[in-house]
């Protein structure tokens, strides 16, 4: 919603805002809607535009922007300036592969043309051969498209075109992804600012539009997920921001480009709800002999080389891509110029003339063509059919005998070319030996992949030695005017290739005099703190250091007394499903022997019955006759105690006085004695019907649904007390016959009686004639039929039970899905359970965990949450539910990143996060004694796997996971699909795998529209004085298809009531045939003998849906005869339906949705929907509605105070009360010293003015609970255990009204408060972001989103939704859409959910730490077994492609790549360095990055620069390059933006370039891992050739393009001979002249062959790192290079980096980060705590690297103490991750935290420690202290 303005620019360049009557030029007006793109360059996101955004809906690739990239790929031969190449065969290739990028990931898209756009393809006014060039291969382009059959294609003049409209009326695309058209392309280019600015004025107008836009240049392809900028436009739809004087000059500069590309052909327009159909086939003959007719070619050389381009196009039909694969023919230049600016230009234009007239298409191959120029030239003593063949000779001829020339007429052009090269192979040149490696366990699974040793090579070319593309084949004509050629160079140049080829490469890797000692990493010291060990010295660690200081052990037992008291306070709150409050469970050591006690209370696990009874003993018969006595006295005592209650019960006169009597009798046990419990149910009836009778209203629909309503419940909660008499069944029988429902008396009261029959302690209403049975009052019965009736306003209470049965495992009914778990569970079988929010999955968590606790004291269950507020929330429930005494081991622990509770490698139920359980089962430590002790993991939802960030954890938690996984989900796309490579991993596990998918909820969400846009009946004066406003209006889910769906979501369930209602609605308007309506009829689907059940809705709501899904397909929304329109109009609310559409489908303003957040709120009140979570995802906004709220009330609470009579009276009577305190003193003295008279009365009375605070919230003006066991004083008493959390007082005083802000940038403890009031309802308003939306128990009656966001997703709508009418609290839950459009309401509950992403697991990253799991733990069984078990597995990823061969392979040259960073040795033993690239894992490549920049002294000279400051900035720069790498728009990095921006900020924005040096040894190392990986490629290539088969399949359409070369004759075979032979490269690729050697390592993964899957970001390149970014190209655009600079990479994208880090490292200010920067504020928090962390990760690794030097003398002097001096820490069980406080904690008690290695620089310099050492810890240690302080003083 953007309530902080995030969106308004104010450091933009003031525009000159003129009336529109001044004209502007057209790079004025360029300028002026730049500016303005700059300004939505500030709401633009970084996301995944499926997982994050889109999901499956549908959404527009603009097919200019698509060909545009195609185009300009920098490896396509086709519109490059002088190269006279048309590589179309490589250009559909590339238009394949983009395209194959979005389907594999289930994208849903189309291709759409505009006319208006074309000029950015077209480059038009460019030049004459790029123009023709660009105009020819769109137009090949665009005819491939519509051949596609996996993409629809459709063509449109412009915005304003009416199809265009109705397209998007029909088809409802969510965004487009377009092109922003670049930048300008300067002097030379005279149209560029003419094309940029026609093209962003349309992007301005698609974006007013209503429409989103994301970038297409420049996406990121990672994984399953597609990485872009977001771009949408929040005002009022149609209000364009382009001014009028610069859409004059908009259409001035498009006349300009009209009359300059007259030449060129439109796209027509068709009809927009048909994609464009497939063209005809035509023979190429009748295209030539078209073209014949409109070429005409005077020149003596045009008519040759036309017909032998007439003759190749004939050809290529018959060549294979490997004939195509092939370099230009070397020529001179004026030959190449000739064919630039003269016949090509006129040959393409008249080939697309031809194609476009006759509604076809053709292959175009200049190589090719140039090519047999060439072998005619060559070759003229030869005939036509001995060069071409027969077929091609005949056919050029006879039929196209015009175009025919002798082959003699080439003769001229043999002159004109140069020297052919040697045809070229798989290059061997400067091999790459794999270095030397021999592993236990690995060599076993790498044997499977031959043809290479240790000796062997995999060959790659050095990067940067292939030929320019530019200049290939051309020579000056100055040194070539004769026609004599000098080999003499070509000579020299094939010897030293020969030399090269023939030099020995080391196969060792050069020491850099950095870190090269070779010391073997040993994983046994802590990650922070080179001083503590992981093991005590009991289990193979070294011994501990000092004990502990005594004031640091008081102030940790301090800390975790007082999270104990939290946590206790917390786990108060929780309840079951059945909403009642949990009961903790004592479970005994397995090895104690059990002692007599009263039943265990509340256990999941019962025991079960023993099937053979024992044989009783005279004392076991005389303990069964006193406990029949006990019971008859209970009995008697039970009665009389009812009598009583009875009694009491007559004396109250009112209903409500009646039911809140009965509601407290419920805390009384004896109220839960059966017939204690049905006699005053019945009694309740009893009133209940006397309330009828004397209801003045009596026989109205209303008041007889009220009590039909409520008698029917109280009757089935009778008969689930199962206590039944013959009076109770009487009873029933009577209200039934009475209420119309005589039809269920016998089906409800059949059964038999459980007692013996007794009189009522009351007498009974009379509802029935004593002789006749018939009903007394005809107004009771109901006037429809009973399961109409029922349908329509008894569906909340409807039996939900799914073939529920008793089971004594568990204490409820579990249905026949939950007794599916409870089976795999006993089996110890592996589970994934997919079933919606309240259908029951919390009981399979806690059965999971009992049942280890009862079995063993030793076995584990790790529960893994995917937040750290879910893992305290699930720790709270585990104490609250289970005890157990383990001897002074814990039941349950707690390990995230941030803190650690009790000993997690000690305690039975560890909860935790993936990343810390990834951490612990890659301990080696730990894989010997707690890794085999693990039972269970449960990972609770699980569909965070599919999440951008994080999602590869999982994935490896799930491949590595030592035993079965329960993985739980309520939100899992295509669940089976998923299932398929879980149960796979599992198998190979030997872990059986059992599948549970239940799709339907509990409880029913019935969803509203907050109607915003008509005024409020009333204003709010207070809460308790406002009646409903009634702008809640329902939707009917049918209703919802008026959005024009194709097909209805599996999970849009119907309630009862919508199923009646969209039932008559068919029978009215729906045109169904007779015979199926009558079967739709409920009278007939339901059974008429027992009451309507859950699972009886649910197969009517299918019915309903059948009938629906024909009319849906074909529902045109603009047909308003059509039946399904009518339906909808019927369902639809009439109040919304009156609102126009432009206006309902707009956002609003800001100003109305925060002036109408307090009437929305109060109408929740008044209609009893509170308590409310009000959903938005940017938590800035959060904050802002929470204090608006706030605001809102306090004001009208003091004008309420300064206006009421009743308020001042008050006051002054309190004010009286206070004058008179000392007189209330010496009365209290004087009763003191006075003995108590007995007969005096003692009374406990209090003035109401000794609680009175004036300044407190008034009750009115308050959303506190008022009816709960919190009391005022308890909740002071939690303000003060806040206050000391820094906690802002904005926050704290909303709490006082009962709002509360949740999202991840708050403090912990704040947010446990606000979760556990909010459980006990005293805070019923919380303004929450998706943090409360993964699993926390925050039951609420009604979820509210509350604006528009692009992460509210299809998953994200779900799992928020979800919240409401949580099972045990509310049958029935409430969604309500505010300030959002309607369309995109409806979009999103139409939305499906997408399936899940993947991500590649096998990193570098965790290729090493496997190494050190198996090396540090000596092998373990249970390291070894996890090693062998992934590399096993027929497919590592559940959405890869990668086999298990090429995994093999992959993971053999990952191990050479970590032998060459010299992390790993030839055993696979850890070298020092592996501490950097293990602990900061998550961030590859950049960990990487990191160690070799170490390895070669990177950080020493920076360090050892003179200026310390000038050190500490660049050190901060180079992490920031490495670890704070955040995108900024192109817009960003134009002068006139970035001028006013830096000159009104103290940031300067864009990140500076990375230093020379470091960039330096980055590209450097670039190289040698771009030969690793295209040795791996090759080598692959080479040894599965057989498998993989020839390379002459395209991507997509998987069109084979294999060719008949025995019908060129000679012409054919020396194109074979002459062709480029690759082996990794694509053959597609190739046709443009590219060989195997690669440019980088983007170029070899996006250019490989079919079936080689190489994952670009599986790779660990730098090549991101050290990339040239747009700034720095400036920079050496003006001449200022520095020395020595490496070459400049080809940048990839047109994003800078923002140097937000930087900038705050240097100014320390939040505001300049969110207006100059551009990051919103509540990301800046996450942001540079991220960072911070990364930070002290350095620091503590380089400390642990530097300081062990000493420890490594020691070693190698004979030193065998094993201890370290220094500080002290506890002797515990590590798995190597810091446990610490909550930072925030930390930091609001003002502790510094564990300083691990001192003050740097401080004190003296340890004597081991070289000077350059000590100088980078003096760097690192201050850089990073400075940068904590600024980050504290931020939120402190």
């Amino acid at each position: 919603m953007d309530l902080e303005e995030f969106e308004v620019d104010h450091n933009q360049v003031d525009a000159d805002t003129n009336d529109g009557k001044i004209p502007l030029s057209v790079p004025d007006a360029l300028k002026r809607v730049d500016a303005e793109w700059h300004t939505a360059s500030r709401r633009a996101r970084w996301m995944d535009l499926l997982g994050d955004y889109a999901g499956i809906e549908p959404f527009i690739i603009d097919g200019h922007s698509l060909i545009d990239l195609v185009i300009g790929d920098p490896l396509l031969a086709v519109g490059k300036p002088d190269d006279p190449s048309f590589q179309i065969l490589h250009a559909f290739h590339i238009l394949e592969r983009t395209l194959d990028q979005f389907i594999k990931r289930s994208a849903v898209f189309d291709v759409v043309f505009w006319d208006d756009t074309r000029h950015i393809a077209l480059r038009t006014g460019v030049g004459t051969f790029e123009e023709a060039s660009r105009s020819l291969a769109r137009k090949l382009l665009f005819d491939h498209l519509r051949n596609l059959p996996q993409v629809s294609v459709y063509s449109f003049t412009g915005l304003s075109d009416a199809n265009w409209k109705e397209y998007r009326f029909l088809r409802k695309p969510m965004f487009a992804l377009v092109n922003d058209g670049g930048t300008d392309g300067g002097s030379e280019d005279h149209f560029s600012a003419h094309r940029l600015l026609c093209h962003r004025v349309f992007l301005c107008d698609l974006l007013t539009s209503g429409l989103a836009l994301a970038l297409l240049a420049g996406a990121e392809f990672r994984d399953s997920k597609v990485l872009s900028f977001v771009y949408e436009y929040k005002s009022r739809r149609g209000d364009s921001f382009v001014q009028t004087s610069v859409r004059d000059a908009c259409l001035a500069a498009a006349r300009s480009l009209e009359e300059q590309g007259k030449d060129a052909i439109l796209v027509v327009s068709r009809t927009p709800n048909v994609p464009l159909q497939t063209l005809r086939t035509l023979p190429v003959d009748d295209i030539l002999l078209k073209m014949a007719q409109q070429s005409q070619f005077s020149d003596a050389r045009g008519k040759p080389l036309f017909f032998a381009f007439s003759i190749h196009l004939l050809l290529l039909v018959h060549l294979s891509t490997q004939d195509r694969a092939r370099r230009l023919e070397p020529m001179r230049a004026k030959f190449k110029c000739f064919l630039v600016s003269d016949f090509l230009p006129n040959v393409f234009r008249t080939l697309e003339a031809a194609i476009t007239s006759l509604d076809t298409t053709i292959d175009v191959d200049v190589r090719v063509f140039v090519a047999l120029v060439r072998f005619f030239a060559e070759n003229i003593t030869f005939s036509l059919h001995d060069i071409l063949g027969n077929d091609i000779a005949e056919t050029a001829q006879g039929k196209l005998s015009s175009l025919s020339v002798p082959i003699s007429a080439f003769s001229q052009f043999a002159a004109e070319f140069l020297p052919s090269q040697q045809p070229t192979s798989t290059p061997t040149e400067n091999r790459l030996g794999l270095l030397p490696f021999s592993n236990k366990i690995f060599d076993d699974e790498l044997s499977e992949i031959h043809g290479f040793t240790d000796d062997g090579y995999a060959g790659a070319h050095p990067v940067g030695e292939s030929e320019s593309e530019e200049d290939e084949g051309v020579v000056s004509d100055q040194t070539s005017d004769t026609d004599e050629w000098d080999a003499s160079s070509e000579e020299e140049e094939k010897e030293k290739d020969k030399e090269e080829t023939t030099r020995k490469v080391p196969t060792e890797v050069p020491r850099t005099g950095y870190f090269d000692d070779d010391t073997r990493f040993n994983d046994t010291k802590h990650w922070h703190n080179h001083k503590k060990p992981l093991l005590p010295k009991h289990l193979g660690g070294e011994a501990p250091p000092t004990i502990e200081p005594e004031r640091q052990r008081m102030k940790k037992l301090r800390s975790d007394q007082r999270f104990m008291k939290r946590l206790h306070d917390q786990a108060a709150t929780l309840t079951g499903a059945s909403g009642a409050a949990l009961r903790q469970i004592k479970i005994l050591p397995v090895g104690s022997a059990p002692t007599p006690s009263k039943p265990q209370r509340q256990s999941h696990i019962r025991p079960a019955a023993s099937k053979v009874p024992p044989k009783k003993s005279k004392a076991d018969t005389i303990r069964e006759q006193n406990l029949a006595q006990k019971a008859q006295k209970q009995l008697a005592e039970s009665i009389t105690w009812l009598t009583v209650r009875i009694r009491d019960l007559d004396s109250e006169t009112s209903v409500a006085a009646v039911e809140k009597y009965l509601s407290d009798l419920k805390r009384n046990p004896r109220s839960n004695e059966p017939f204690v419990a049905v006699e005053l149910a019945l009694y309740r009836l009893h009133r209940l019907f006397q309330d009828w009778i004397s209801d003045s209203q009596r026989d109205s629909t209303a008041v007889r649904d009220k009590h039909g309503i409520m008698a029917l419940r109280i009757i089935k909660d009778i008969l689930e007390i199962n206590y039944c008499t013959a009076n109770v069944r009487k009873c029933i029988h009577d209200i039934l016959n009475t209420l119309g429902f005589s039809r269920y008396a016998n089906t409800l009261t059949n059964a038999p009686s459980t007692s013996e029959n007794r009189p009522f302690s009351f007498k009974f209403v009379e509802l029935v004639k004593s002789r006749t049975q018939e009903p007394l009052y005809a107004f009771m019965r109901i006037r429809e039929h009973p399961i109409e009736w029922q349908l329509r306003v008894f569906g909340e209470y409807l039996d939900r039970s799914m073939d529920s049965q008793d089971d004594p495992r568990v204490t409820f009914k579990p249905d026949a899905w939950q007794r599916q778990v409870l089976e795999a569970i006993d089996a110890k079988k592996s589970l994934l359970v997919v079933a919606p929010t309240s259908a029951g999955k919390t009981f399979i968590s806690y059965y999971a965990m009992e049942k280890i606790l009862r079995e063993s004291d030793e076995g584990v269950v790790v529960y893994v949450a995917p937040t750290k507020a879910l893992v305290s929330q699930v720790a709270a429930e585990v104490y609250a539910r289970f005890s157990k005494d383990l001897n002074g081991r814990s039941c349950w622990a707690i390990h995230t990143r941030d803190y650690r509770i009790h000993d997690p490698q000690n305690c039975q139920i560890l909860v935790t996060v993936p990343e810390m359980l990834a951490i612990m089962m890659l301990s080696p430590p730990l894989a010997k004694i707690w890794t085999p002790r693990v039972k269970y993991i449960i990972l609770d939802e699980i569909h965070t796997i599919g999440q951008q960030e994080g999602g590869s954890v999982w994935e490896q938690v799930l491949l590595l996971a030592p035993c079965p996984i329960i993985g739980l989900s309520a939100t899992v796309g295509e669940p089976e699909k998923f299932n398929t490579w879980l149960e796979a991993v599992q198998k190979a596990g030997s872990f059986q795998h059992t599948f549970v998918h239940h799709p339907h909820r509990y409880s029913h969400l019935r969803k509203f529209f907050y109607n915003i846009y008509v005024p409020p009946s009333s204003r709010v004066e207070s809460i308790s004085s406002h009646k409903s406003s009634g702008r809640m209006r329902f939707l009917h889910p049918i209703a919802m298809l008026a959005f024009g769906p194709r097909s209805i979501p599996s999970d849009l369930a119907l309630e009862a009531a919508d199923t009646l209602t969209l039932y008559r609605a068919l029978a009215d308007h729906g045109d169904v045939p007779p015979p199926t309506l009558d079967a739709l009829s409920p009278i007939k689907f339901f059974p008429s003998d027992r009451l309507v059940q859950q699972k009886d809705v649910i197969a009517y709501d299918a019915a309903l849906k059948d009938c629906l899904a024909p009319m849906v397909a074909q529902f045109d929304p603009r047909n308003e005869a059509s039946p399904l329109y009518k339906v909808i109009a019927s369902l639809q609310d009439r109040a919304l339906s009156q609102v126009p559409a432009k206006i309902i489908d707009t956002q609003p303003s800001r100003k109305m949705f925060k002036e109408n957040l307090i009437h929305l709120v109060c109408d929740l009140h008044a209609q009893g929907d509170l308590p409310a979570i009000f959903f938005n995802f940017d938590r800035a906004d959060c904050e802002i509605m929470a204090r608006t709220l706030y605001s809102t009330l306090h004001a009208k609470e003091e004008k309420w105070r300064d206006t009421s009579p009743e308020w001042k009276r008050k006051v002054a009577q309190y004010e009286e009360w206070l004058s008179r305190e000392k007189d209330r003193e010496r009365a209290a003295a004087r009763a003191a010293k006075n003995k108590p008279d007995p007969d005096d009365v003692v009374t406990d009375a209090v003035e109401w003015q000794a609680t009175f605070d004036p300044d407190a919230p008034i009750a009115q003006f308050s959303f506190t609970g008022q009816h709960t066991s919190y009391t005022q004083s308890m909740f002071q008493e939690d303000l003060a255990d806040l206050a000391w959390t820094k906690t802002p007082k904005w926050a704290l005083t909303c709490l006082e009204r009962g709002i509360a802000v949740h999202h991840a940038g708050m403090n912990r403890h704040y947010r446990t408060v606000v979760e556990s009031l909010f459980r006990q309802g005293f805070i019923r308003v919380i303004f929450a972001t998706g943090t409360l939306a993964l699993g926390i128990n925050a039951p609420t009656k009604t979820s509210v989103f509350c604006g528009d966001s692009p992460y509210l997703t299809a998953l994200m709508y779900r799992q928020c939704a979800g919240r409401a009418g949580r099972r045990g609290y509310d049958l029935l839950g409430k969604v309500v859409f505010y300030g959002l459009p309607m369309d995109r309401v409806q979009r999103l509950t139409l939305s499906k959910l997408p399936s899940l992403g993947t991500n590649f697991p096998v990193t570098s990253t965790l290729v090493l730490r496997l190494f050190n799991l198996l090396e540090g733990s000596e092998y373990a069984s249970a390291a070894v077994n996890a090693v062998q078990r992934l590399l096993r597995l027929p497919q590592v990823s559940f959405g890869s492609q990668e086999g298990k061969h090429q995994l093999l392979h992959h993971l053999r040259f990952s191990i050479d790549y970590l032998r060459r960073a010299r992390l790993l040795d030839e055993h696979g033993h850890p070298f020092n360095l592996f501490g950097i690239a293990a602990h900061l894992y998550y961030t590859e490549p950049s960990n990487f990055a990191l160690v070799t920049l170490l390895r070669h002294g990177v950080l020493h000279r920076i360090s050892a620069q003179p200026s310390l400051i000038k050190a500490k900035h660049d050190f901060i720069l180079l992490m920031s390059h490495l670890f704070g790498r955040r995108y900024l728009p192109e817009s960003y990095l134009k002068d006139e933006h970035m001028a006013g921006i830096i000159k009104k900020s103290a940031s300067m924005v864009v990140l500076p370039p990375l230093q020379d040096d470091a960039r330096r040894v980055l590209a450097v190392h670039e190289e040698e891992i771009l030969r690793i990986f295209t040795g791996y490629a090759l080598t692959y290539g080479s040894q599965r050739s057989a498998e993989l088969g020839p390379d002459t399949r395209l991507p997509l359409s998987d069109t084979e393009l294999c060719g008949a070369p025995n019908m060129v004759a000679r012409f054919g075979t020396w194109l074979q001979d002459t062709s480029i032979k690759v082996v990794a490269r694509s053959l597609f690729v190739a046709n443009s002249g590219h060989d195997d050697r690669f440019e980088s390592v983007k170029d070899l993964a996006r250019t490989a062959r079919r079936g080689l899957n190489l994952n670009e970001y599986a790779i660990p390149s730098f090549e991101p790192i050290f990339a040239t970014s747009a700034s720095d190209w400036k920079r050496n655009k003006n001449g200022n290079r520095s020395a020595g600079h490496p070459p400049q990479t080809k940048q990839t994208h047109g994003f800078a980096l923002n140097a937000y880090i930087l900038d705050y490292y240097t100014h320390g200010q939040v505001q300049p980060l969110s207006d100059a920067n551009a990051i919103r504020r509540g990301d800046i928090w996450f942001l540079l705590q991220e960072f911070d962390m990364t930070l002290k990760t350095v620091r503590g690794v380089l400390e642990q690297l530097i300081m062990r030097k000493q420890e490594r003398t020691d070693v190698r002097g004979g030193s065998d103490t094993g201890e370290t001096e220094g500080g002290a820490e506890s002797e515990n069980l590590d798995s190597g991750f810091i446990g610490v406080d909550d930072p925030m904690e930390k930091y609001d008690e003002g502790e510094d935290g564990n300083d691990v290695g001192g003050k740097r620089g401080g004190g003296p310099k340890p004597s081991w420690v070289a000077e350059r050492d000590w100088r980078v810890l003096e760097v690192v240690h201050q850089a990073t202290e400075e940068f904590e302080e600024s980050f504290k003083a931020m939120w402190a």
